[in-house]
C-alpha cells in the first residue's frame, strides 16, 4: 500500500461520514429517545397538572442539538420520537407530524448554533420547539374533531397553557443536560 491509496481511503472515510450521522451519534440519540421514554413513563406520571416536562420532545431537542444532523435525518429523529409516543395514551399518529416539524425547527436552530440566543439557545430552542411541536399538535387535534363534528376536546385557552407550561419545563431540562452532555463528548472527542 503506498501513500496515494491511504490517501484515498482517508478521503472515502470522510465522504461517507458526510454523508449521514455516524454508529456514535445514531446510538446518542437512540439512547436519549429511550432515555426520554423512560422518564416519560416513571417520572410523567407523578405530575397530575398539564403543565408537566414532556421528555421526549426534550431528549430530542437534546440530541440534535449535539449531533447537528441536517433536516431530513432531524425529520427521521422526529419520526421516530413520534413512533416512542404511540406507546403512551393519548391521541394516536398526531404525534408523527408533531414531532417531525418539532426536529426540523430544532435543526434548524442547531444550524444557527451560539448565533441565536449565546448561552441560552438549548433553553430558548427548546422552548420555540415544544412550542411548535404542541402547536401542530394542537391544530391537528381540532381538526379531527372538528372534521368529524364532534366539539373541542378543551378550550383552546387550556391547550395553550399546557403548551407554554410544558415549554416552559422542557427549556429548563434541555439547558440544564445540554452543557454536561456537550463537555462530555468534547472531552470524549479530545481524548480520541
Amino acid at each position: 500500500m503506498n501513500g496515494t491509496e491511504t490517501g484515498r481511503e482517508r478521503t472515502v472515510a470522510v465522504e461517507e461520514r458526510a454523508a449521514g450521522l455516524s454508529v456514535s451519534q445514531i446510538m446518542l440519540v437512540a439512547v436519549l429517545l429511550a432515555a426520554g421514554a423512560v422518564m416519560k413513563f416513571f417520572i410523567g406520571s407523578i405530575f397530575s397538572a398539564g403543565m408537566k416536562p414532556n421528555f421526549i420532545i426534550a431528549m430530542y431537542c437534546l440530541a440534535i442539538l449535539l449531533v447537528r444532523p441536517r433536516f431530513k435525518e432531524a425529520a427521521v429523529i422526529g419520526l421516530l420520537a413520534g413512533a416512542v409516543c404511540q406507546f403512551f395514551p393519548g391521541t394516536p399518529y398526531l404525534n408523527f407530524p408533531s414531532e417531525m416539524a418539532g426536529a426540523l425547527v430544532m435543526a434548524l436552530f442547531a444550524k444557527m448554533g451560539g448565533r441565536f440566543g449565546g448561552f441560552l439557545m438549548p433553553a430558548i430552542s427548546a422552548f420555540i420547539t415544544t412550542v411548535v411541536s404542541g402547536g401542530v399538535f394542537m391544530a391537528l387535534l381540532y381538526a379531527l374533531f372538528f372534521s368529524g363534528g364532534a366539539t373541542a376536546p378543551a378550550p383552546f385557552a387550556v391547550f395553550a397553557g399546557i403548551i407554554f407550561g410544558t415549554a416552559a419545563v422542557n427549556c429548563v431540562i434541555v439547558q440544564v443536560l445540554y452543557i454536561p452532555i456537550a463537555a462530555a463528548l468534547k472531552m470524549r472527542a479530545a481524548a480520541r
